[in-house]
């Protein structure tokens, strides 16, 4: 516990001179949460890919994983009230693991997010300029330009104050929401209550071979619920707020996509759902709202499917630019990227370097001739993969920091030591199942499979070799590693 003593000033002294501020209650935070894994965009393009591996099982395997993670919430939560610096996982496994790995775990979140959000800016592009031409007719502007004008909008809008965003996501969100249930009651209405019981849970066999990818899959459609603990200093009662919001956003999400899961399998039928997903991938949730509420009603599931993609880039250059802030105010970054805007309240520094490093990154992919239908799997991939990695990391540092706990403050047994590692167990079970399906994760080669899965390990071994370094040469930094409060 000698980073508690080491750690605990700092906090008061950051918290002093500068800090984030906001006033986001439990509704705003979930919907925060919600837009990161931008349901419209998974509804009608990640969720036919899932049906595609597991048919008629999906609705199960959604809420096996929703169980999953609710236990995982439960050590996730219990953490954030001992652990209360506003660095999220950075801090937690500073906390369970020591200064090193916690740094390695701070660069593969702000790697991992920062790669995960650069799917977004292509995808955008690429679905803006088709619905221009094909739908309004209007000119064909290549899709770099859609891509840089989302990257210039969202940077404007983490530029501000959180609640402005947070205002914004809630509505995206709201209206997302709105087509996925209309969709699933004409799905259910269309076939009858009879029908609809004879579809639902079908448990998936051990056995399958596809369930690891559906698995797979499920788990990163939940990403986002973890990063609550990121906006601590900009919600109310954060100790009330921060566990709400994420046991809402645990169980939202996994009913939200196992019932329009349910009302896919309703609509096209038991039999028929896997071989209807692998024929039709990409515009299954279009056809089938066409066939289901009308033409128009989709060209509107169209819109709502562009302001999703907005929504979601938002939601994750937010979360990167606080991990960004968070490191530069421990120095392991430039300071700059640590100030705070006087009027917002917002880390504007680390926001603008978020949006001018996936500007740059798309002109340069640009001027490669790179296809932006290669660009989004493989960053996308690449960078759930990180994620993934660092939940790992962080479920087995809870682990390890109650146990230690035990000896002088012991908890309960559920809580702290029983729950954390049902979690290691599972989380280290979908890790291990990414490593084995990467390239199906990345869509991409064994090449890039091994580059992207190297440069993943390399960002958390980096980051211990460099505290190590700190530690040795750069004591006064080393020492502020972390910026635990620990109760």
């Amino acid at each position: 516990m000698n980073n508690t003593t080491i750690d605990a000033p700092q906090v008061k002294h950051h918290t002093k001179e500068a800090r984030l501020s906001g006033s986001m209650g439990v509704g705003e935070l979930v919907m925060n949460v919600l837009a990161f894994s931008s349901p419209l965009a998974t509804v009608a393009g990640t969720l036919p890919v899932l049906l595609m591996f597991s048919g008629q099982t999906a609705p199960a395997i959604y809420m096996l994983v929703t169980l999953m993670l609710l236990i995982f919430s439960v050590g996730f939560v219990k953490m954030s009230r001992s652990v209360k610096g506003p660095g999220g996982f950075y801090s937690f496994v500073t906390a369970g693991l020591g200064k090193p790995a916690g740094l390695g775990g701070a660069f593969l979140a702000l790697f991992g997010y920062i790669f995960i959000g650069f799917f977004a800016p292509a995808f955008f592009g690429v679905t803006l300029q088709g619905y221009v031409v094909n739908t309004l007719g209007g000119p064909e502007v290549p899709w770099y330009w859609y891509a840089l004008g989302i990257i210039a909008l969202t940077t404007v809008l983490a530029y501000n104050r959180i609640d402005l965003s947070a205002k914004l996501l809630t509505v995206v969100m709201l209206l997302e929401v709105a087509v996925v249930i209309v969709f699933n009651v004409a799905s259910f209405s269309a076939q009858g209550f009879d029908a609809v019981q004879g579809t639902v849970f079908t448990l998936p066999s051990l056995g399958d071979a596809t369930l690891g990818l559906a698995l797979l899959f499920a788990v990163g459609n939940f990403f986002g619920f973890e990063a609550t603990v990121i906006y601590r200093d900009e919600v109310k009662n954060p100790d009330r707020t921060i566990p709400r919001a994420t046991y809402i956003a645990v169980v939202g999400i996994g009913l939200f996509y196992a019932v329009a899961a349910w009302a896919f399998i309703a609509f096209l039928g038991p039999e028929n759902v896997q071989s209807a997903a692998e024929s039709n991938t990409v515009n299954l949730f279009n056809d089938s709202v066409a066939a289901l509420v009308g033409k128009t009603f989709a060209d509107i599931a169209v819109i709502l499917l562009i302001t999703s993609v907005l929504a979601c880039m938002l939601s994750i250059q937010n979360i990167a630019a606080r991990y960004s802030f968070a490191l530069a105010k421990d120095h392991a970054l430039p300071p700059v990227l640590g100030r705070v805007h006087r009027k917002h309240k917002s880390p504007f520094v680390s926001a603008l370097a978020v949006g001018l490093v996936w500007a740059a990154a798309t002109v340069i992919f640009t001027v490669l001739g790179v296809s932006p239908d290669v660009l989004y799997p493989i960053a996308s991939g690449s960078g759930t993969f990180a994620v993934l990695l660092l939940m790992f990391i962080t479920s087995f540092a809870v682990l390890v920091y109650f146990l230690r706990r035990r000896r002088f403050a012991p908890e309960s047994l559920w809580k702290s030591i029983i729950a954390p590692l049902i979690s290691v167990m599972f989380l280290g079970a979908i890790t291990y199942l990414a490593i084995m399906n990467y390239p199906e994760l990345i869509g991409g080669s064994t090449l890039l499979t091994v580059i992207f899965m190297s440069f993943t390990f390399a960002l958390f071994f980096g980051g211990i070799v460099y505290a190590i370094y700190l530690r040795n040469w750069r004591p006064d930094v080393y020492a502020k590693l972390g910026r635990q409060s620990i109760d």
